[in-house]
């Protein structure tokens, strides 16, 4: 059996039944079930097997059998059950907080003239030319709207937009 590098899975009999018991239930989200397998396949006073072996019983990539033996040995078993976090999102959001609230500020104010209400189009156009952001879609300004519940924050602007209510 080939020794693996640096972290080696050392279980307590208490992590064994714990581990044992998230399987046996089924109702753990599958990542947590398919590492409770890893641990208890990697556990050197049990199973103890290869990396590769592991990857091939439980239906994942060897990286994620060393990631999650080094988790536990670094972090404890429920670092190692749960997925590894992101250090940083995939990508930066356009609107920070501030952002966020000159767009609201923006679509609580007075529609340009000529205009009932506020579009999502000329909201992000303004805030292109308010240089908040260098560019920015209207699904983006959608979704952030829709995140604060912004109508519900906005107070009579004296445009003639009609207030939702629950029947409607």
């Amino acid at each position: 059996m080939s020794r693996k590098k640096g972290y080696v899975v050392r279980l307590t009999d208490r992590q064994r039944r714990q581990l044992r018991t998230i399987i046996s239930a089924g109702r753990a989200n599958a990542h947590r079930i398919q590492h409770a397998h890893i641990l208890l396949k990697d556990d050197a006073h049990g199973a103890d097997w290869s990396d590769q072996r592991i990857a091939e019983a439980v239906g994942c990539h060897p990286g994620t059998v060393a990631g999650v033996r080094q988790r536990f040995a670094q972090e404890g078993l429920e670092a190692a059950l749960d997925r590894k976090k992101q250090d940083r999102p995939s990508r930066e959001p356009k609107l920070d907080g501030e952002g966020e609230a000159r767009l609201i500020a923006i679509a609580c104010s007075q529609p340009p003239e000529g205009r009932d209400r506020w579009s999502l189009k000329l909201l992000a156009d303004r805030l292109v030319q308010l240089e908040v952001v260098d560019s920015i879609s209207t699904n983006t300004v959608q979704r952030r709207l829709k995140k604060t519940n912004y109508g519900r924050m906005c107070t009579s602007n004296g445009s003639s937009r009609p207030r939702r209510t629950g029947n409607s």
